[in-house]
């Protein structure tokens, strides 16, 4: 599939969001956006990265998150190529996505823009 790549990573922060979103400011420098009370991502990098604060949607590992360009066409592809769908297609803001698990049992998201 051309022009995918991993551009975001989201890493859970349900436990302690604030102190890690405090933590990457001052360490890195990084400057986060709010999506709701629960979600941060920087939006300033080549990889990005979102801080998931709901306990009900965070993963227990770091989630990668490929962006392409025909996000049904990649949906298509993935189950085709044998992963194993575990959230099917959904809106969020700025675009959409689908998670899945590949067969060494990782779980990533693709997405797309709106």
């Amino acid at each position: 599939m051309a022009h995918a790549r991993i551009d975001y990573v989201e890493l859970p922060s349900a436990t302690a969001h604030e102190l890690t979103r405090a933590f990457y400011a001052k360490a890195f420098g990084w400057s986060f956006t709010d999506y709701g009370p629960t979600y941060s991502a920087t939006t300033n990098g080549t990889t990005d990265v979102g801080l998931q604060g709901d306990p009900t949607e965070a993963l227990s590992a770091p989630l990668p998150v490929v962006r392409v360009e025909d996000l049904d066409a990649a949906f298509d592809a993935v189950s085709k190529a044998g992963g194993v769908i575990a959230k099917p297609i959904f809106s969020f803001p700025g675009g959409r996505r689908f998670h899945f698990i590949d067969p060494g049992g990782n779980e990533l998201a693709v997405w797309s823009e709106s």
